[in-house]
């Protein structure tokens, strides 16, 4: 248990082994790309094989995570996170070792997979662990350090390590801290005394429904991007959209549903989904943006431009570690997310203005800055008034529809920002068309932010709490 003000050696030591898996997982979401040409000349892909290493992870983690989610209430968020932690370290191994393109595919998959289950029972670990407000805050700070610094250190290091040891190496670097967490996974708390005869209560045509209509529709959404497989994408939609009916209609006549529909009537969750499906929509763009940028108007090589988004991986630890916890405490969640998301679009429209001929110090730099204290804020903002608005039975799954939101959120806002980037370009006369695109992209990913920030004010917003009364752990959850 968390002491008051602080945290203990056995917290302090849960929250290094939670974090540290939460930074390798969403480093694998960016690490790749500048390894793909490497990847396909060594192993004979082309640009749409290349594309499916990237979307086999992104496809599983999205499409699997209300499944982690649920299985982590059932079994228990230690078991869960041990499993889905082992099945991402040997995919790892599996795709550093790949000699064949179904193999590396297969791979992928297999670690999006892993990453779908780990995520939910992190969060469940955490809430269940740090239930006093003050050390819950914390935690969360630094756990929302981790998952937004991941993108942006492996967009930094994929180049590096590509150049220096090849591309398995961006792989078979999550070995070692694979196995370390799972040496170490008995300092988490011991999960509630339960049967893995459990599992038996699990809705499995939900389970198939549910996460056949996310796939098919993360599938579908991708293929929108490209002119060839948009009449296929088109048909796609509407069926992952029909089995995404038909889930909601099993889970209303389920016992033991999936998604407890019930869970969509408490406003933080109803809530924070809706708003961090515009989180992904507006942020994760917004570095694919970035990165065509400095590498097609600027000039900057794959791993320059890496190094060039360092600067938001470094300053959200910062804040995260310093400036939130303290946000958290005395403005609650919902203010700290609106903040975050409100600097995620100065820094999206600092970033609309970028010029043909810009300065990294004068022009990236400050947007940079306003993206790593926005990003961390918006993703504890988001995360907290879910995860500590249900009952315990219900972290898991609350967890896997919030950052499920994200990944579909995620899906939409890169295929429609760049479909978009791509139409003014080809439509604008002006001599550089290209960046005129991405300007008018970037405005539209800082539409997205602003959005949401409304939209956190109008569904999340709570009512002061009382400074002459101590917040129980009940009001904890719905005032933060």
């Amino acid at each position: 248990m968390a002491s008051k003000g602080g945290l203990g050696a056995r917290d302090r030591l849960v929250l290094l082994l939670i974090t540290m898996v939460e930074l390798v997982v969403f480093l694998d979401t960016t690490v790749l790309n500048v390894a793909l040409p490497s990847i396909g000349s060594d192993l004979g892909l082309d640009e749409s094989g290349l594309g499916w290493v990237t979307n086999a992870y992104l496809l599983a983690f999205g499409g699997f995570m209300l499944l982690g989610g649920r299985t982590a209430d059932m079994l228990g968020p230690r078991r869960v996170f041990a499993a889905g932690l082992t099945v991402f370290t040997v995919a790892s191994a599996l795709a550093g070792f790949a000699t064949t393109p179904a193999i590396l595919i297969t791979a992928r998959a297999l670690q999006g997979l892993g990453a779908a289950v780990v995520i939910p029972a992190q969060l469940a670990l955490l809430a269940t662990t740090f239930t006093e407000p003050a050390a819950r805050n914390r935690a969360f700070g630094v756990w929302s350090a981790m998952g937004a610094a991941g993108a942006a250190i492996g967009t930094a290091v994929g180049g590096p390590l590509t150049d220096l040891f090849g591309w398995p190496s961006i792989f078979l670097i999550n070995l070692p801290v694979g196995v370390l967490a799972l040496a170490f996974v008995r300092v988490l708390p011991p999960d509630p005394t339960q049967s893995f005869l459990a599992v038996r209560r699990l809705d499995v045509p939900g389970a198939i429904t549910g996460t056949a209509a996310l796939l098919i529709i993360g599938y579908a959404i991708g293929a929108l991007g490209d002119e060839s497989t948009r009449p296929l994408a088109g048909i796609l939609l509407v069926t992952g959209l029909a089995l995404l009916a038909g889930f909601v209609l099993l889970e209303a006549r389920s016992t033991h549903p999936l998604m407890p529909l019930r869970l969509f009537t408490i406003r933080q969750v109803s809530g924070s989904a809706a708003v961090n499906a515009l989180v992904g929509a507006a942020h994760v763009p917004t570095f694919a943006l970035l990165a065509l940028y400095l590498q097609n108007t600027q000039h900057y090589s794959p791993t320059s431009s890496g190094l060039a988004v360092l600067p938001v991986a470094a300053v959200n630890i910062i804040v995260s570690r310093s400036l939130i916890p303290y946000a958290l405490d005395r403005l609650g969640a919902w203010r700290v997310l609106a903040v975050g998301l409100g600097l995620q679009a100065l820094a999206m429209a600092w970033f609309a203005r970028l010029p043909e001929h810009g300065s990294y110090m004068i022009d990236v730099l400050p947007g940079a800055v306003l993206l790593g204290i926005g990003l961390p804020a918006a993703f504890v903002g988001v995360t907290v008034p879910a995860v500590t608005s249900v009952d315990k039975a219900d972290t898991g799954i609350a967890a896997g529809i919030v950052n499920t939101a994200q990944r579909v959120g995620s899906g939409i806002g890169v295929t429609v920002v760049l479909l978009l980037a791509d139409m003014v370009a080809r439509q604008s006369t002006a001599a550089d068309a290209y960046r005129t695109g991405l300007n008018v992209a970037f405005a539209v990913a800082a539409a997205l932010a602003a959005t949401g920030a409304v939209l956190t004010v109008a569904l999340l917003r709570t009512g002061p709490v009382p400074v002459s009364e101590p917040k129980s752990e009940a009001s904890a959850a719905v005032h933060d």
